[in-house]
């Protein structure tokens, strides 16, 4: 049975969680997607992918040494045949390696090239690392509770309603729109919020079943810790580099004895020694510190506070909208040459009656 994407080229390169679940995806809706994985001996291999995870399902690998000239030439062959490109890798790797936008465009103007970081493109952090812990804490997402004064995790509502139903649904939606172009004919998409939470709880379901892996809630390494003045930080420094930056910043890195962050057994002290440096200066004192080196480290701000902060506002991530003065999120992809229209105000009931209806009517 042909799905709506039938016939489309998706080039997926391998490295990141987020790629993947793109790759995913649009396999599912019935596109032809090739992943590019690492050749055996370009890099060291952290452990096979499992044949039955979910996010390796639906596709087919090619193995390219990306380091090589002829691995290269071997990856913009397949941009010059495909109709979709996704990377994830961090800003200018895809530009150093050569295998671009420029590169795989001039290859392949058709080729819709899709770029997944962190960060984004643009601004000083472009570069760095970006988990999930420290993009809600910068974007306002871990606001703190005013009763207790606590930062409070996004509602799990949202994880079915908006990213499980309404995401997933507007996806459905474009690949409809798009097999409507080859077919002629329009049909009905159908979306329970159900199927999409099911498919975005993909490495939840992944992480539960790996003895140990509580990194993600329990570590002290990726956690959240009260300044002196009440407000919080929070820290996502799982790899070792970053673990390495957070501990000299914090004057512990020369520390006797520094418990091993490897070591759950170790994890009450460590966190006790990390959280004691933290209290020891205000929110925004740790924010400038970590605001010049990549430690995983981003401060828990508020949504105004988020609209101002220097990375957010080199992507444009938050606009005015009519006469309001109160920021709200823009549309959240950048094209490189239909940019988004900036939206307009909301209406009121039935404010433009009459001009839909004669407008619609044409």
């Amino acid at each position: 049975m042909a799905g709506p994407l039938t016939g489309v080229r998706v080039l997926e390169f391998a490295g990141s969680a987020p790629t993947a679940f793109v790759g995913t995806v649009l396999s599912g809706l019935g596109a032809d997607v090739v992943r590019v994985d690492r050749a055996p001996g370009a890099a060291p291999d952290p452990g096979a992918r499992p044949a039955e995870n979910p996010l390796s399902r639906g596709r087919r690998s090619v193995a390219l040494d990306l380091k090589t000239p002829a691995g290269v030439e071997q990856a913009l062959a397949l941009a010059e045949h495909a109709d979709i490109l996704v990377e994830g890798f961090r800003p200018g790797v895809a530009e150093r390696l050569g295998i671009g936008p420029d590169a795989a465009r001039a290859r392949n103007p058709r080729l819709v090239y899709g770029r997944v970081s962190g960060w984004g493109q643009q601004g000083e952090w472009a570069g760095r690392a970006a988990h999930d812990l420290a993009v809600l804490a910068l974007t306002g997402a871990l606001d703190t509770d005013p009763a207790t004064g606590d930062p409070v995790l996004p509602p799990t509502a949202y994880l079915s309603s908006f990213a499980g139903g309404a995401s997933v649904h507007v996806q459905a939606l474009l690949a409809a729109l798009h097999e409507r172009e080859r077919s002629g004919l329009g049909q009905v998409v159908d979306t329970a919020l159900a199927d999409g939470a099911a498919l975005i709880s993909t490495l939840i379901h992944q992480w539960r079943e790996v003895p140990g892996n509580h990194t993600v809630t329990d570590a002290p390494h990726y956690s959240l810790y009260r300044a002196a003045d009440g407000r919080h930080l929070a820290v996502a420094a799982i790899e070792p580099k970053l673990y390495q930056n957070l501990l000299e910043q914090l004057g512990l890195a020369d520390t006797d004895d520094l418990p091993d962050r490897t070591d759950p057994a170790d994890w009450p002290a460590l966190r006790a020694l990390i959280a004691d440096r933290f209290a020891s200066r205000d929110r925004d004192h740790w924010a400038k510190v970590f605001d010049a080196v990549d430690a995983g480290v981003a401060p828990v701000l508020t949504a105004a506070e988020a609209a101002g902060h220097h990375q957010l506002a080199a992507r444009g991530a938050f606009v005015t909208v009519g006469d309001s003065t109160v920021p709200q999120p823009a549309p959240p992809s950048r094209f490189d040459r239909t940019p988004a229209v900036p939206p307009s105000r909301a209406p009121l009931p039935g404010e433009h009656t009459d001009e839909v209806l004669a407008e619609w009517r044409h």
